[in-house]
């Protein structure tokens, strides 16, 4: 039998969250058969955060979105200064 992908199972509690004109998805998600749910804020440019740590439950994923919103503000998911370039050769 072939080796097929995994299913995502994608949580209720992703959206879409707007403030001061910044939109981000949040996308709360777990594999099929894995109990962990994983937390990923996307910008409006495609740049993804994602958490180091997986979550209990896809409520205590979003609870962690919202305090760091509520600690950091929507402007900590944009490409800013986050962003280090390469050096470039010459």
């Amino acid at each position: 039998m072939p080796d097929r992908d995994p299913n995502i199972v994608n949580s209720a509690l992703s959206r879409q969250v707007t403030e001061k004109g910044i939109t981000v998805d949040v996308q709360i998600y777990r594999l099929e058969h894995e109990p962990g749910w994983t937390l990923e804020v996307v910008n409006q440019s495609g740049t993804s955060t994602v958490w180091d740590t997986e979550f209990s439950t896809d409520e205590e994923a979003s609870s962690a979105f919202k305090i760091a919103l509520d600690e950091e503000g929507i402007e900590a998911f944009i490409d800013n200064a986050n962003v280090i370039p390469f050096p470039k050769r010459g």
